[in-house]
């Protein structure tokens, strides 16, 4: 009995100091300013950015590791789909009506629109040829 108490308390302990480690990691990858071609949405003009042409949607989070991680993804994106695909950014912390609005549980989480209907929903993180391919799979790109 007592072996298994010391046993399971060894274990929390070393959950717990990874668990230290790997959010002390996560908060020091730093943040990356957005390309020019990348659009800050808003609650306010959500609805008219998205209801013309192909729009990337990122919904993230300043305090999100893997938001910061797509960061440069979505900017090199950005310049190679310039003019076939808009990039836009959402952040859920500021934009709650939106974020509701779709539902989003759980970030980075990504939503393709095609003339303002939503046609596809990616979450976690993603490569750069992953969302190629997949802009590409759905004859949009």
């Amino acid at each position: 009995m007592w072996i298994t108490i010391i046993v399971l308390g060894i274990v929390a302990f070393i959950f717990t100091l990874l668990l230290a480690v790997a959010k002390r990691k996560i908060g020091s990858i730093p943040s990356l300013p957005d390309s020019t071609k990348v659009v800050t949405l808003t609650d306010q003009n959500f609805s008219n950015k998205i209801k013309n042409g192909v729009v990337l949607v990122d919904f993230w989070a300043a305090w999100c590791g893997p938001c910061k991680m797509m960061a440069p993804v979505l900017n090199e994106l950005s310049e190679e789909v310039d003019g076939k695909v808009t990039i836009g950014k959402v952040n859920v912390e500021e934009q709650k009506m939106t974020s509701s609005k779709f539902k989003i549980r759980s970030i980075p989480t990504m939503i393709l629109f095609k003339n303002g209907k939503e046609i596809h929903r990616f979450m976690g993180y993603k490569s750069k040829d992953y969302l190629l391919k997949e802009l590409d799979r759905r004859a949009i790109y």
